[in-house]
């Protein structure tokens, strides 16, 4: 195994020095290299349609697109087993996978639809209008009628009910409003216009209410997100003109077209506490985004600062694939472990620990180390004091963990919330049990 044979040329390299510090002064100082390339790892990289099996299971995460006709078919009667079943969510949830959701009202489509329920049209007046424009056919609602605005806050109350309570919905793109939720309408051709920024909060509210340990993402930084130290995401990724016009908005702020309002304000910066999502851009064919055009494409991504992209992703695997993926989110070092006596007989283990991705890890994880026999079965874990959404890019931050004696086998993890097992993967050569990294093998 590679990470194996390079902890062990690693170590065989300061053979000499090891031992005379283990004999002399009973400590052990073990240094790795870092990984190169893409790797695999919860809550970032590329998030897969839910209900296209053969991407979602090579992705790390899936996106989860429901209407609210599809959720709510008669008022109060929520068709769970239809979307899950649809959408495969009890298989990607036991596979560690965790999702991105977005809520839609209206889904442009080849034909005349409705994306709301046929007894919420009605008990709205139907005060929306059925539209046949260059995006599709379907059904515009108006979202400022107070009985759809109440009807929403129910609906996105259930959804997170049964979805928001394990960590599963890890990210939440504000939807609900506009064209495929991404809260744009063309009013110019007769449609009811966005609504303004206090009836706009009212719809953040009730996501940010039902998923509380949700992140939430806006398509713009709109100063009605700013409560919920909301992310963004970018559905042009990879589109310099789209992309720079975003990158602006973020840097200075502006205005919102859609309604006039000077709503969007400045967050430079603000990716150190809030995530960055989005997926590539359907104006440019991938194949050009991933090789003409794949520098710049990646410096596009680098200044976001982005932590997933999903759905429209790569299909295929491919040298240029895995650098986008490579290039996303998080990507947590150990450079040295340091293991040495310590008072009470007791044993001293110093980590020093690095992201040299592009964006931090957003959660606070549980960090272990892992005591374990020969053969790798663990006898005791001991909890890491480190918060990992801290460790931000390039930063080098140490932790110091007391054990109670030297173990044969010590290994490091983190466990994810959801399953209760470890499953980030350590981006430095190690050898690897499962997601546990081995530190150190006496």
């Amino acid at each position: 195994m590679k990470g194996m044979k390079g902890t062990i040329l690693g170590l065989g390299a300061l053979a000499a020095a090891a031992i005379s510090t283990v004999l002399h002064h009973g400590k052990t100082t073990v240094t790795y290299e870092p990984l190169t390339g893409a790797i695999t790892n919860p809550l970032t990289g590329f998030a897969a349609m839910a209900d296209y099996p053969s991407l979602a299971e090579t992705a790390s995460m899936v996106f989860v697109k429901i209407t609210w006709a599809e959720l709510e078919p008669e008022e109060g009667v929520f068709d769970w087993a239809g979307i899950e079943e649809r959408l495969h969510l009890s298989e990607w949830r036991a596979k560690g996978k965790h999702a991105v959701l977005r809520f839609v009202c209206d889904d442009p489509g080849d034909e005349a639809h409705l994306d709301i329920p046929a007894w919420l049209a009605e008990k709205t007046g139907w005060d929306g209008v059925q539209y046949d424009i260059s995006y599709g056919k379907g059904y515009a609602p108006n979202y400022n009628n107070p009985v759809f605005l109440e009807a929403h806050e129910k609906a996105a109350a259930a959804l997170g009910e049964r979805y928001g309570g394990d960590g599963f919905v890890s990210f939440v793109q504000m939807g609900s409003l506009g064209h495929w939720g991404e809260w744009h309408v063309k009013s110019g051709e007769g449609l009811p216009p966005m609504p303004l920024s206090d009836t706009r909060k009212e719809y953040i509210r009730h996501f940010a209410g039902a998923f509380p340990e949700a992140r939430l993402l806006l398509r713009r930084p709109f100063l009605e997100g700013l409560e919920w130290t909301a992310g963004v995401y970018n559905d042009m990724a990879g589109d310099p003109d789209a992309t720079e016009e975003w990158l602006n908005w973020l840097e200075n702020g502006g205005v919102y077209s859609q309604t006039g309002e000077h709503c969007l304000t400045a967050i430079d910066s603000f990716w150190q506490k809030a995530p960055v999502g989005g997926e590539f851009t359907s104006g440019i064919p991938m194949e050009e985004l991933l090789d003409e055009r794949l520098e710049e494409t990646l410096s596009l991504l680098a200044r976001s600062h982005a932590t997933f992209l999903g759905p429209k992703i790569p299909t295929e695997k491919s040298s240029s694939a895995d650098a986008v993926l490579a290039s996303l989110g998080y990507r947590l070092e150990i450079s040295k472990m340091s293991m040495g006596r310590a008072p009470g007989g007791k044993t001293r283990v110093v980590l020093t620990w690095k992201n040299s991705g592009n964006a931090p890890f957003y959660w606070d994880w549980p960090v272990y180390l892992y005591e374990m026999d020969a053969d790798g079965t663990v006898i005791r874990k001991t909890p890491v004091n480190l918060s990992l959404s801290a460790l931000l890019d390039g930063e080098t931050v140490m932790t110091e963990t007391l054990l109670s004696k030297r173990p044969a086998v010590l290994g490091v993890g983190i466990e994810d919330p959801m399953t209760g097992e470890p499953a980030v993967r350590i981006a430095s050569e190690m050898e690897q049990i499962g997601k546990i990294s081995v530190l150190y093998r006496r």
